[in-house]
């Protein structure tokens, strides 16, 4: 019988499918094989650099625009807010223990002036609790000093009360409420004054770095676009591409726009800190150390000795030491605005301060030997008089750092304001000079392209 045929014979493997991906790299290498195909790819790369600069240009001048419109807008009104805030708590203080040595002669300015602080400071609690972030330990700081400042206003009232009738217990409560100011009140409102000031470092950090991906896009794109322009000569010995020219015109000035503006946008944003942040952080705090200075005189007048403290061995009426640290602060807070002050406008403002501490030295000096020997009411008379009392001098020392701080405020803004505009228009200029930057490149090697046709 003969053998059976054998079934049908195996096929071969199935070839795999290509990816598209695959398909797509042989079409561009085929493509490149061909003077159109090189030129469409040079077109689509070179279409592709410039808007890529265009769009990284106006991502970052965007975001150094926003930063710079925070430090004027958002975090430096902050931060002073927030030294204004540590400033009326201090300021209450103070007024508080004027008008407590006053007694029942406590005059009404005294008293508005107590108000007024503890209002502003109320206000500025509010206004910081609006911009603090859900969570953060600023909110936290803020709302423990909502807390204490009832608590210390109730203090003050029954102070002020005792006092008015005459009982000596009035002294003790003025003495536990600064004791609350001293090491509850005014360190929080520090706290928080030094987290403002990081937000303000923070934003000026955002604001002030150059855009180096930004211009290494720009100064690759007009490599690549006069490249391009180069090789047309060589192939064709014309001079110029007039869509080529165009590209590379538009990328120019926009990267020429980046640098110019953004280095004056720097120049004058470092001037602001430089000329404006560094000599108001000095003055709030001359301003807060002649404020805390004022306070323990006149409690030293208050307590009458029954604080004390011992230094080297040696006790010391403990508001009076504290008076002469707050005072030797003051001098040197002043020595340092004089030297950051760059005008006749800063610096007139911080000699006038000067000249009030010196007699205010000399004054207090004299109050405090009267209250040493024992003449309590002469020694009043020097500190809270009419006439001749260091209040006075206190009153001038304050005048003098408010007009500076208000002059120094001045000068940031001005330059801070001109450190925003210098980059105003540029991330929506940046974008239309890439579009039509790449739009002359496109149709300048279109018009190479046409020749082949």
């Amino acid at each position: 019988m003969p053998a059976q045929p054998g079934g049908p014979a195996p096929t071969g493997s199935p070839t795999p499918a290509r990816t598209a991906f695959a398909e797509g790299f042989d079409r561009l290498r085929a493509a490149a094989t061909t003077e159109p195909g090189r030129l469409q790819i040079i077109g689509a790369v070179l279409a592709l650099l410039v808007v890529a600069f265009g769009g990284v240009t106006a991502w970052q001048a965007s975001e150094r625009a926003a930063a710079a419109d925070d430090v004027l807008h958002r975090s430096q009104p902050l931060s002073s807010g927030a030294a204004g805030i540590y400033r009326s708590l201090a300021d209450a203080n103070t007024a508080a223990s004027s008008g407590f040595l006053a007694g029942g002669q406590e005059t009404a300015a005294s008293r508005d002036r107590y108000e007024k602080d503890i209002r502003t400071a109320a206000s500025g609690l509010v206004t910081a609790a609006a911009n603090a972030e859900p969570g953060s330990a600023s909110e936290a700081t803020i709302a423990r000093l909502n807390r204490l400042l009832p608590e210390y206003k109730g203090l003050i009232e029954r102070a002020r009360t005792y006092n008015r009738q005459g009982y000596p217990v009035g002294g003790a409560y003025l003495r536990y409420a600064n004791e609350k100011m001293q090491k509850e009140m005014l360190p929080a409102a520090e706290d928080l004054y030094t987290k403002e000031n990081q937000r303000l470092d923070a934003d000026y950090g955002d604001a002030t770095p150059y855009p180096w991906i930004a211009i290494a896009l720009g100064v690759l794109a007009l490599a690549a676009l006069g490249w391009a322009q180069h090789r047309t000569y060589r192939r064709t010995n014309r001079v110029l591409n007039h869509g080529l020219v165009a590209a590379s015109t538009a990328t120019a000035t926009a990267l020429l726009w980046l640098v110019v503006g953004h280095a004056v946008a720097r120049a004058e944003l470092n001037g602001s800190y430089d000329h404006g942040i560094r000599s108001l952080n000095v003055l709030h705090d001359a301003r807060i150390a002649s404020l805390k200075a004022r306070g323990n005189e006149n409690l030293s007048l208050v307590a009458r000795g029954a604080e004390t403290v011992t230094v080297g061995g040696q006790t010391y009426d403990a508001y009076y030491y504290d008076f002469d640290k707050d005072l030797a602060g003051l001098g040197e807070g002043l020595t340092r605005a004089e030297k950051l002050a760059d005008d006749q406008g800063g610096r007139t403002p911080v000699k006038t301060a000067e000249g009030n501490m010196t007699v205010w030295k000399q004054r207090h000096a004299s109050a405090r030997t009267e209250d040493e020997d024992g003449n309590f009411e002469q020694a009043l008379d020097k500190v809270i008089g009419a006439k001749g009392a260091t209040g006075e001098c206190f009153d001038g020392v304050d005048r003098s750092l408010a007009q500076a701080i208000d002059h120094e405020q001045s000068e940031f803004q001005q330059a801070a304001g001109d450190g925003r505009d210098a980059m105003t228009g540029l991330p929506v200029g940046a974008a239309v000079l890439a579009v039509l930057g790449a739009a002359g490149a496109v149709s300048g090697i279109g018009r190479r392209l046409s020749e082949y046709r």
